[in-house]
């Protein structure tokens, strides 16, 4: 978890009065290196605002993969990988993602009909 904006704050200010790192980190019981890091950054950009996350965008079009599946009921998971430049596990979590399944059942065969 990240650290609050309102104790960075604070160790910037205790820095700024003229108090060490050192003093820093055992005043607030924080890491030397937290403390030099935030400090650099600080001296950098003026800010001690986290980065955004950045996600990446998803490789597979859900929408399209939902198209293909319909267009291919019977097509393996490698086939379908092919056809969206990835690999059959990516495929798989896709389909789960969007809650298609792929297992057929089986049809019922002759011997397993009850007598009437």
């Amino acid at each position: 978890m990240a650290y609050s904006k309102d104790l960075k704050k604070k160790v910037m200010e205790y820095l700024q009065k003229g108090n060490s790192q050192r003093s820093a980190e055992k005043v607030f019981g924080i890491n030397l290196s937290t403390v030099n890091e935030w400090h650099q950054k600080y001296q950098r950009t003026g800010s001690l605002e986290n980065k955004p996350p950045v996600r990446k965008p998803k490789k597979i079009d859900p929408e399209k993969l939902k198209e293909y599946i319909a267009a291919h009921p019977d097509a393996y998971l490698t086939e379908i990988g092919e056809a969206f430049n990835c690999n059959e596990s990516a495929i798989r979590k896709a389909l789960k993602r969007l809650g298609i399944t792929r297992k057929k059942r089986r049809s019922v065969t002759a011997s397993k009909i009850p007598n009437k």
